[in-house]
């Protein structure tokens, strides 16, 4: 199945103290590791509302500015080139290309997104999500509804249990840091 691979980073990084995407974990900018995870998509590109030339992607900004990641998923959803786009955040480096394909492989005609759930989350980030969805995403974004869990529980998502997701692929997985000492080499 081809698929499109999107990363947020759209964010001001405040309590991180500096552009996340650039910030260099074991090695590499997080946003190296990402890029890294969706190395198995048709096309790869950044949502962003600055330029990233260092990581040779092509970078889009927000159609809709001022939804946070609301706005961010309809941009991904609308440059995508893809039926399925994979959404992740530039810090969650532990993403894996294997984990991707995972979500790929649950995605089933019908659906809208493929989300890990949890204790009464869905995870928006580290999402499978269909185009069919752009509508919905724009609707929500017009009337000044950007809540991700409330988007998702209008929508007909798969959820995969956020608990089988980590112990299949690393306790991990679902770490996004939001300061520097967030961030651990993995378990």
């Amino acid at each position: 199945m081809r698929w499109s691979g999107a990363v947020l980073a759209g964010g001001l990084s405040k309590r991180f103290t500096q552009d996340k995407a650039r910030y260099i974990f074991q090695g590499q900018p997080l946003m190296a590791w990402v890029l890294s995870g969706l190395t198995g998509a048709t096309e790869r590109f950044i949502i962003a509302n600055r330029p990233y030339p260092e990581f040779a992607v092509p970078v889009y900004g927000d159609l809709h500015p001022g939804g946070d990641a609301m706005s961010g998923l309809h941009s991904a959803l609308a440059h995508a080139q893809q039926e399925w786009v994979a959404i992740a955040g530039c810090d969650q480096p532990f993403l894996s290309a294997d984990y991707w394909l995972f979500l790929l492989q649950q995605a089933q005609p019908g659906l809208e997104a493929v989300v890990a759930c949890g204790q009464g989350f869905i995870e928006p980030l580290g999402g499978l999500y269909s185009k069919t969805l752009e509508p919905l995403v724009l609707e929500h974004l017009r009337s000044g509804n950007l809540r991700m869990q409330g988007l998702l529980e209008e929508a007909s998502i798969l959820c995969l249990p956020m608990d089988d997701l980590r112990q299949r692929f690393g306790p991990d997985l679902f770490v996004n840091a939001n300061t520097p000492g967030e961030l651990q080499p993995p378990r």
